[in-house]
């Protein structure tokens, strides 16, 4: 990670740099690369950028239930190729990015939200006690803390897709990957007595020349049937 603080730049500030015509541009250029070259790794500077955008992911209460483990190393990359029906982008991709779920939600980590927020703002804790109370009492022991992992699941999705569309934006090639062993994965990476699991992995880097998939035409249903106004 950088060093860079994470603070907010005013709201004019951000929007004014913002084309809607290269947005859509990025994400017409995107699609889940096939073949990477191996020979074209981000850069640590472009990475570091991408860090920091998974970082400000948003997620249910703020809570970021994940940590990002970023994998770089061609042995363990290779390692959990065999594990991840044999796909080539485990591999050959620059940075592999194995995103890791928190296997439940307790009490200490509603608090460390809580703390951390108090710092950051410039709020005494006790005028968070309600927020704090919303937590306990939807996650931990609320009706939806009996179904945790799907809940913390659907919030790694959101950081998923967070650093595919801004890797898009920079010009870096992403692949989403379901296809693969979360048991054997959580085993190789020593995640067994941690408080996390493998949950979803996206392999990043440049795609191949050779990747045919390249130039296909990307298959989306209209506007019209996919988006409804009311």
């Amino acid at each position: 990670m950088t060093d860079i603080p994470l603070t907010a730049a005013p709201a004019e500030q951000a929007h004014q740099n913002l084309d809607p015509g290269a947005l859509l541009a990025a994400l017409h250029w995107r699609y889940a690369t096939k073949v990477f070259d191996p020979e074209q790794p981000i850069s640590a500077e472009l990475w570091a950028t991408l860090e920091e955008a998974m970082v400000l992911s948003p997620s249910s209460y703020g809570l970021q239930p994940w940590k990002f483990l970023v994998i770089t190393d061609p042995a363990i990359k290779a390692e959990l190729r065999p594990h991840s029906w044999n796909q080539s982008q485990i591999s050959d991709c620059s940075h592999l990015v194995v995103f890791l779920v928190r296997r439940s939600i307790e009490a200490a980590d509603a608090e460390r939200l809580i703390h951390a927020t108090a710092q950051a703002r410039g709020l005494p804790l006790e005028q968070l006690a309600f927020y704090r109370g919303m937590i306990e009492k939807d996650l931990i022991h609320g009706p939806r803390s009996q179904a945790i992992g799907q809940w913390g699941s659907n919030q790694v999705y959101i950081a998923l897709g967070n650093l595919m569309t801004c890797a898009a934006l920079v010009g870096v090639d992403t692949c989403p990957i379901e296809g693969f062993s979360p048991a054997d994965y959580d085993r190789i990476l020593n995640l067994g007595d941690t408080a996390y699991r493998s949950s979803v992995v996206c392999a990043c880097g440049t795609r191949s020349t050779e990747d045919k998939y390249a130039t296909l035409a990307k298959v989306r249903f209209p506007l019209e049937e996919l988006v409804e106004r009311r």
